[in-house]
């Protein structure tokens, strides 16, 4: 288990992370989300040491990382995929790490095979693409056996088959006990690896909860109806104050229950061919819980 209380980090005046407090269960995988510049990266590195915090702790079995006799085996991360010396190869470099934390060398071949990086366990990393380089540190962080995972942007340069690979990796750590924490802005990915959701913005956090509670929480709710009587429906619908958006087939009705719509239909003898309610997708409450966080804000422009 994974707890931090009241983490605060500062580079002169400006507050990167700001008392920030959160935990992540053993047994289910946390998404750890924010908009850029929020503090999710100097959280991690915080947390496990690299970065001095001016207030906080982050404790791991209720232990700070520091006191870990082996961390290795106690906490796995991987906040840098590139960190790995590029004159090594794939081998050699988790050799070093096996042999500084009392590990038999024929781990590192199982890991290795783990994560499908046996064939080119001879080649230097600096060879690597950064797909093969994201394989190489998850490979370290499996090292060690270790009850807690974290990890930054772990999909980062994989093609389609290594992010299914890792979704499936990081919920099988999750499934065995493991507290696994990991950062993504791959939304659509997370809605399918997490099961609870840590969000911040500007350092501060903004919610914890399930997935399925946040976007319940943020994300719009809107009614879907086909019907060969479409017009007449709409028609009395905005008679009643009810909006309605609608395209060809279908109509919208947005801030009003199914049930609602259904029983207009039904008092005025109109067939409905689908009577659906939508809710957005995990983007559209992560968007729509952080609009006040983000630090850079783009403008769409249309062609003239």
């Amino acid at each position: 288990m994974i707890t931090v209380e009241g983490l605060t980090k500062k580079y002169g005046s400006t507050v990167a992370v700001d008392d920030l407090s959160f935990t992540v269960e053993p047994g289910v995988v946390t998404g750890f989300l924010g908009p850029n510049g929020s503090g999710k990266s100097t959280t991690m590195r915080c947390m496990i040491g690299l970065d001095r915090m001016q207030a906080g702790r982050a404790l791991f079995d209720g232990k700070p990382y520091s006191s870990l006799r082996s961390p290795l085996h106690e906490v796995g991360t991987l906040l840098d995929a590139g960190n790995a010396h590029s004159g090594r190869t794939a081998r050699n470099h988790l050799r070093w790490m096996a042999a500084s934390n009392g590990l038999p060398a024929k781990r590192v071949d199982e890991v290795l095979e783990i994560v499908g990086l046996q064939q080119v366990a001879k080649k230097r990393v600096g060879q690597f693409s950064l797909g093969m380089k994201q394989r190489l540190g998850i490979a370290s962080v499996l090292l060690g056996d270790p009850r807690v995972v974290i990890l930054d942007e772990p999909a980062n340069g994989l093609d389609p088959e290594g992010i299914r690979w890792i979704r499936e990796m990081l919920k099988h750590l999750a499934s065995q006990g493991r507290a696994v924490l990991v950062s993504s802005h791959l939304l659509s990915e997370m809605a399918l690896i997490a099961d609870s959701l840590v969000v911040i913005g500007k350092g501060r956090l903004i919610e914890q909860c399930t997935v399925d509670q946040f976007i319940s929480r943020h994300a719009k709710k809107w009614v879907v109806v086909r019907s060969p009587q479409l017009g007449n429906l709409v028609d009395l619908a905005r008679a009643e104050g009810m909006q309605v958006a609608t395209n060809e087939t279908t109509a919208e009705f947005h801030g009003v229950e199914s049930a609602v719509v259904g029983e207009l239909a039904a008092g005025n003898g109109i067939v409905l061919h689908e009577l659906s309610t939508q809710t957005g997708s995990l983007e559209d409450a992560f968007l729509e819980a952080t609009a006040m966080s983000v630090e850079y804000h783009g403008r769409s422009e249309s062609p003239e």
